[in-house]
């Protein structure tokens, strides 16, 4: 028997199919369920039992806490799998270090981030924030020149070319920009780019930049990657789309390239701090979308967030190599 650390709700809507997985892969399954109360812990019984787990959607926020206290306190844990894609909280780092398999759920919630992206990028494209303005004024205010420009006409870079970036710049091509992503591994049949560079490119490739979207993880290279430098390269009047992580970006260089003008605008799901303090300048500067890391809201994502453990799981059973592996 596999003992199978998870939430009850997870069971209860999902049991069946996770069962299923396992049984097709000759692996008998013992639920070892996170107690209702989200304060109280498995004692050590249970935990010598667990062999791997899921860190569900429903764990997030109110059980988590009793969740990881469970995977760290769990001698015999060999794997665990995220509903996220981002793994750079320091659990995890410790979990890898005991030598605990790590694999997340990325590509589960690629489509309604880049979606979001893009309707950020389309609000700050078109007068929208100005539209909003008069229709709270109730003043019925047509705008004239200056005229926003086609996004026909336009360049988007796009820092981080995996399943978020991918879809951004698939969705930014049938908008008709040009696109051009920036990643370290070399270009894929498929990849939907007109160019693609490697990150030492960046400072060259943003100076023809009208948009700049942040879709790469957070990583010693990418923390603080988007300096105040690299802000001053942008055109004037280019305009920032950040879903990767607000350390990412220097966030006062920012604020500074938003008030003069340097940057024209910017949609922000991530900032730092999160949350964002109320005091923070970025909620009232007039040409700022802030989203309060939000943009993944989607009622497909726990489905497909299963779908990939499933898979995982019936390989995991049979030793095969497992998807989005950490590491």
């Amino acid at each position: 028997m596999a003992g199978f650390l998870c939430s009850r709700r997870l069971m209860e809507w999902a049991g069946d199919d996770i069962r299923g997985s396992a049984a097709a892969a000759g692996l008998p399954l013992d639920p070892i369920l996170l107690p209702a109360d989200p304060e109280a812990r498995l004692g050590p019984g249970d935990l010598a039992r667990v062999d791997f787990s899921f860190f569900s959607a429903d764990v997030f926020p109110d059980y988590s806490r009793s969740f990881f206290a469970a995977t760290q306190g769990a001698p015999n844990l060999k794997w665990l799998h995220l509903m996220n894609a981002g793994t750079d909280a320091p659990v995890f780092a410790r979990l890898l270090e005991r030598g605990v398999r790590l694999t997340t759920s990325s590509g589960s919630t690629a489509r309604p981030i880049a979606q979001t992206a893009i309707a950020g990028m389309l609000m700050l494209a078109r007068p929208f924030l100005a539209w909003g303005e008069a229709q709270r004024r109730h003043e019925w205010t047509p705008l004239g020149p200056p005229l926003p420009a086609d996004l026909e006409t336009q360049t988007i870079v796009v820092f981080g070319l995996g399943a978020i970036g991918k879809e951004i710049a698939r969705l930014s091509l049938a908008l008709g920009l040009h696109v051009v992503g920036v990643r370290r591994s070399p270009r894929q049949a498929g990849d939907p780019v007109h160019e693609l560079v490697p990150p030492s490119a960046l400072h060259e490739v943003i100076r023809r930049a009208d948009w700049l979207a942040l879709a790469c993880p957070l990583t010693p290279e990418t923390r603080g990657a988007i300096n105040a430098a690299v802000i001053a390269a942008l055109p004037r009047g280019a305009r920032l789309l950040n879903v990767a992580r607000g350390e990412v970006v220097d966030q006062d260089a920012m604020i500074d390239a938003l008030r003069s003008g340097h940057l024209g605008g910017a949609y922000l799901d991530v900032t730092t701090p999160e949350p964002l303090p109320p005091e923070s300048p970025l909620w009232s500067l007039a040409n700022v979308i802030v989203t309060p890391h939000n943009s993944a809201i989607s009622a497909g994502n726990e489905s497909r967030q299963l779908a990939i453990f499933c898979e995982n799981l019936a390989r995991w059973a049979r030793n095969e190599p497992l998807l989005n592996e950490v590491g």
